[in-house]
């Protein structure tokens, strides 16, 4: 597993703002946003499904590296 993967850095992002959506949901949503929102706490779900996918690249890269195959031959010129 690569340090710099793009899958692993996707995974971070959504995992990072996944993470904070929940803690907004959960702890500074008043009323009124709620009301905004017809009764759903949009940021709450907004971060769990963030950090689902985070899990699911996470997931991904973990167990489908991806690396270069050097025993095939270059191909030849025309």
């Amino acid at each position: 597993m690569r340090l710099f993967d793009l899958r692993l850095i996707i995974a971070f992002l959504f995992g990072l703002y996944g993470v904070v959506l929940v803690v907004i949901g959960l702890g500074f949503t008043s009323d009124d946003d709620l009301k905004k929102a017809e009764g759903v706490n949009i940021n709450l779900w907004a971060g769990i499904a963030m950090a689902v996918l985070a899990a699911v690249f996470a997931a991904w890269a973990t167990l489908r590296p991806q690396f270069a195959d050097t025993d095939k031959q270059p191909l030849k010129e025309l």
